[in-house]
């Protein structure tokens, strides 16, 4: 009986391990992206106007996949020198125009 008690008791230490090391492992990938989240955001605050972000931030709400691929494409920008001074929102509604796709208008005629 004692045998049991003591593989019993080793299973347990190495499963609640193996649960620690899992929980320290997700710990890490959240504590990068949250560091990665705020680079980009210190970067947007850089580049970007306080109208420009806002208007980012409401799009963000309908299109994230949109807003994530312009943010991207404006950090590469800014990383390779090719933005000259602040982006303000006329500016970027001239970007988001190229890149949102454009709506296409369905009229249902009765008969």
């Amino acid at each position: 009986m004692a045998e049991n008690d003591e593989e019993l008791e080793a299973i347990r230490r190495r499963k609640l391990g193996e649960i620690k090391q899992q929980q320290d492992q997700q710990q890490m990938v959240e504590d990068q992206e949250s560091q990665m989240k705020a680079q980009r955001q210190a970067v947007m605050r850089r580049i970007l106007t306080p109208e420009a972000r806002e208007r980012l931030g409401r799009l963000a709400l309908a299109h994230p996949g949109i807003v994530d691929n312009v943010e991207n494409q404006l950090m590469l920008l800014a990383q390779t020198g090719r933005i000259k001074g602040v982006i303000d929102d006329a500016t970027l509604v001239e970007i988001l125009g190229r890149i949102i796709p454009k709506k296409r208008d369905i009229k249902i005629e009765r008969r």
